[in-house]
Protein backbone atom coordinates (compact mmCIF):
# COMPACT_ATOMS: atom_id res chain seq x y z
CA UNK A 1 0.00 0.00 0.00
CA UNK A 2 1.55 3.25 -1.05
CA UNK A 3 1.44 6.41 0.99
CA UNK A 4 -0.37 8.11 -1.40
CA UNK A 5 -3.50 5.81 -2.19
CA UNK A 6 -5.89 8.79 -0.91
CA UNK A 7 -5.00 10.64 -4.33
CA UNK A 8 -7.86 10.02 -6.71
CA UNK A 9 -6.76 7.02 -9.22
CA UNK A 10 -4.19 7.87 -12.38
CA UNK A 11 -4.13 7.17 -15.46
CA UNK A 12 -1.40 4.94 -16.86
CA UNK A 13 1.39 6.65 -18.72
CA UNK A 14 1.92 4.75 -21.98
CA UNK A 15 4.94 4.36 -24.06
CA UNK A 16 4.58 7.98 -25.80
CA UNK A 17 1.86 10.78 -25.32
CA UNK A 18 0.32 13.03 -28.24
CA UNK A 19 -1.80 15.71 -28.14
CA UNK A 20 -5.02 12.89 -28.72
CA UNK A 21 -4.03 10.79 -25.47
CA UNK A 22 -5.21 13.66 -23.37
CA UNK A 23 -8.84 13.79 -21.98
CA UNK A 24 -10.52 16.47 -20.21
CA UNK A 25 -9.88 15.62 -16.53
CA UNK A 26 -7.07 13.29 -16.82
CA UNK A 27 -4.94 12.17 -13.88
CA UNK A 28 -1.03 11.19 -14.42
CA UNK A 29 1.14 11.05 -11.44
CA UNK A 30 5.14 10.82 -10.60
CA UNK A 31 6.62 8.29 -8.72
CA UNK A 32 6.88 9.49 -4.69
CA UNK A 33 10.78 11.23 -4.73
CA UNK A 34 12.03 11.79 -0.99
CA UNK A 35 14.09 15.06 0.15
CA UNK A 36 17.15 14.59 2.07
CA UNK A 37 18.80 17.15 4.64
CA UNK A 38 21.82 16.57 1.99
CA UNK A 39 19.48 17.50 -1.08
CA UNK A 40 18.31 20.54 0.65
CA UNK A 41 21.17 21.98 1.34
CA UNK A 42 23.35 21.12 -1.57
CA UNK A 43 20.75 22.28 -3.88
CA UNK A 44 20.06 25.93 -1.55
CA UNK A 45 24.10 26.47 -1.60
CA UNK A 46 24.31 26.58 -5.28
CA UNK A 47 20.74 27.79 -6.65
CA UNK A 48 18.90 29.52 -3.65
CA UNK A 49 21.25 30.43 -1.03
CA UNK A 50 18.86 31.56 1.51
CA UNK A 51 19.62 30.54 5.45
CA UNK A 52 16.27 28.87 6.32
CA UNK A 53 17.72 26.61 3.50
CA UNK A 54 21.13 26.03 3.95
CA UNK A 55 22.09 26.68 7.72
CA UNK A 56 20.05 24.75 10.05
CA UNK A 57 20.59 26.83 13.07
CA UNK A 58 19.39 30.03 11.31
CA UNK A 59 16.48 28.23 10.08
CA UNK A 60 15.54 27.06 13.65
CA UNK A 61 15.32 31.11 14.17
CA UNK A 62 13.27 32.20 11.19
CA UNK A 63 9.69 31.62 10.84
CA UNK A 64 10.03 27.99 9.54
CA UNK A 65 11.39 26.77 12.61
CA UNK A 66 13.65 24.63 10.51
CA UNK A 67 15.40 23.78 7.30
CA UNK A 68 12.83 23.88 4.39
CA UNK A 69 13.62 23.05 0.48
CA UNK A 70 13.39 25.58 -1.69
CA UNK A 71 10.45 26.56 -3.31
CA UNK A 72 12.71 25.73 -6.53
CA UNK A 73 13.99 22.49 -5.70
CA UNK A 74 10.20 21.07 -4.91
CA UNK A 75 9.07 21.92 -8.25
CA UNK A 76 12.57 21.00 -10.29
CA UNK A 77 12.34 17.36 -8.28
CA UNK A 78 8.64 16.66 -8.54
CA UNK A 79 8.41 17.55 -11.95
CA UNK A 80 11.83 15.47 -12.72
CA UNK A 81 9.73 12.44 -11.44
CA UNK A 82 7.05 13.13 -13.73
CA UNK A 83 9.41 13.51 -16.73
CA UNK A 84 10.45 10.24 -16.12
CA UNK A 85 7.77 8.23 -15.37
CA UNK A 86 7.30 8.97 -19.11
CA UNK A 87 5.13 12.35 -18.78
CA UNK A 88 4.98 13.35 -22.70
CA UNK A 89 7.12 11.54 -23.62
CA UNK A 90 7.39 11.35 -27.76
CA UNK A 91 4.94 14.30 -27.60
CA UNK A 92 6.48 17.41 -25.14
CA UNK A 93 7.24 20.06 -27.18
CA UNK A 94 7.89 22.62 -24.25
CA UNK A 95 5.79 25.12 -22.68
CA UNK A 96 4.95 28.87 -23.01
CA UNK A 97 5.06 29.36 -19.32
CA UNK A 98 3.87 28.41 -15.77
CA UNK A 99 0.87 29.99 -13.83
CA UNK A 100 -0.34 30.89 -10.51
CA UNK A 101 2.84 28.97 -9.24
CA UNK A 102 2.32 28.65 -5.59
CA UNK A 103 3.99 27.35 -2.13
CA UNK A 104 1.51 25.91 0.00
CA UNK A 105 3.44 24.39 2.95
CA UNK A 106 6.77 24.08 3.26
CA UNK A 107 8.56 20.96 2.11
CA UNK A 108 11.01 19.96 5.08
CA UNK A 109 13.82 17.35 4.65
CA UNK A 110 12.52 14.03 5.34
CA UNK A 111 9.43 14.22 3.38
CA UNK A 112 8.05 12.21 0.78
CA UNK A 113 6.45 14.30 -2.32
CA UNK A 114 4.60 13.09 -5.54
CA UNK A 115 3.06 15.15 -8.09
CA UNK A 116 0.14 15.05 -9.71
CA UNK A 117 -0.86 16.38 -13.37
CA UNK A 118 -4.72 16.94 -14.03
CA UNK A 119 -5.42 17.95 -17.86
CA UNK A 120 -7.93 20.57 -17.73
CA UNK A 121 -8.30 22.16 -21.34
CA UNK A 122 -7.30 20.77 -24.39
CA UNK A 123 -6.85 22.68 -27.53
CA UNK A 124 -5.82 22.10 -31.11
CA UNK A 125 -3.65 24.81 -32.72
CA UNK A 126 -5.63 27.35 -34.95
CA UNK A 127 -2.40 28.05 -37.09
CA UNK A 128 -0.29 24.64 -36.67
CA UNK A 129 -1.67 21.39 -37.50
CA UNK A 130 1.26 19.34 -35.71
CA UNK A 131 0.57 20.57 -32.36
CA UNK A 132 -2.02 21.23 -29.67
CA UNK A 133 -2.01 22.82 -26.40
CA UNK A 134 -2.58 20.99 -23.35
CA UNK A 135 -3.24 23.16 -19.94
CA UNK A 136 -2.76 20.87 -16.87
CA UNK A 137 -2.70 21.96 -13.25
CA UNK A 138 0.17 19.90 -11.49
CA UNK A 139 0.04 20.01 -7.74
CA UNK A 140 2.54 18.34 -5.35
CA UNK A 141 1.51 16.55 -1.98
CA UNK A 142 3.44 15.27 0.81
CA UNK A 143 3.26 12.56 2.65
CA UNK A 144 1.01 13.83 5.17
CA UNK A 145 -1.65 14.65 2.41
CA UNK A 146 -0.65 18.02 2.39
CA UNK A 147 -0.70 20.37 -0.32
CA UNK A 148 2.56 21.88 -0.81
CA UNK A 149 2.90 23.41 -4.46
CA UNK A 150 0.48 24.09 -7.15
CA UNK A 151 0.69 25.52 -10.62
CA UNK A 152 -0.52 25.66 -13.45
CA UNK A 153 0.93 25.01 -17.56
CA UNK A 154 0.19 25.17 -20.98
CA UNK A 155 2.15 22.17 -22.52
CA UNK A 156 2.24 22.25 -26.39
CA UNK A 157 2.29 18.56 -27.39
CA UNK A 158 2.49 17.00 -30.82
CA UNK A 159 -0.59 15.62 -32.58
CA UNK A 160 0.02 11.95 -33.22
CA UNK A 161 -0.21 12.59 -37.17
CA UNK A 162 2.49 14.70 -37.47
CA UNK A 163 4.96 11.95 -36.13
CA UNK A 164 2.72 9.34 -39.30
CA UNK A 165 2.31 11.95 -41.98
CA UNK A 166 5.62 12.65 -43.90
CA UNK A 167 2.94 15.52 -45.30
CA UNK A 168 2.46 16.76 -42.05
CA UNK A 169 5.92 16.76 -40.66
CA UNK A 170 6.68 18.67 -44.07
CA UNK A 171 4.15 21.43 -43.58
CA UNK A 172 5.35 21.89 -40.27
CA UNK A 173 9.10 23.38 -41.40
Amino acid sequence: MSTFDWLPPAKPIGSDQYFEDFALGDVFRAKPVSIGEDDVVEFARRYDPQPFHTDKAAAAKSQFGGLIASGMQVMAVSFASMIEAGFLRGGGMGSPGLDEVRWHKPTRPGDTIVMQARVVEIKPSATRPDRGYVTVVFEVFNQKRERVMSYNCVEIVKRRAAVTSPAAAASAS
